[in-house]
């Protein structure tokens, strides 16, 4: 079902995020062999046994959200946010994205889900 939608739902962004949002979709989806990937609350959204990430896009960048990110170690301080759960990774450009920070934060919300 939601490869082919969410595909269909990113060309809809202006190219820079079109660009930022495949480049983050295709870590997170290199991050585990497990994901079901599908369009909730109208973002890109990736789970395994609970909702882990998501892909929330604006006009001028694009946030890999963690569901859970208030219980992440926020190692290299890169979370942003202040609700009771949710916190963001923003990206306004795609030379922000550091591959192996990104990992980082996507594997220990790996791991919360497994508890």
């Amino acid at each position: 079902m939601a490869e082919g939608e969410i595909t269909q739902l990113i060309k809809k962004y202006p190219k820079n995020i079109q660009d930022i949002t495949e480049s983050l979709r295709e870590l997170i989806l290199k991050s585990s062999e497990e994901w079901t990937e599908e369009i909730k609350w109208g973002v890109p959204s990736y789970s395994i046994h609970k909702n882990i990430c998501y892909l929330q896009s604006s006009k001028n960048h694009v946030n890999l959200g963690f569901y859970q990110g208030a219980q992440l170690e926020d190692t290299y301080n890169l979370l942003g946010g202040t609700g009771t759960q949710l916190r963001h990774i923003r990206v306004k450009k795609l030379e922000d994205i550091d591959e192996y920070l990104m990992q980082s934060y996507i594997k220990k919300a790996i791991i919360l889900d497994q508890s």
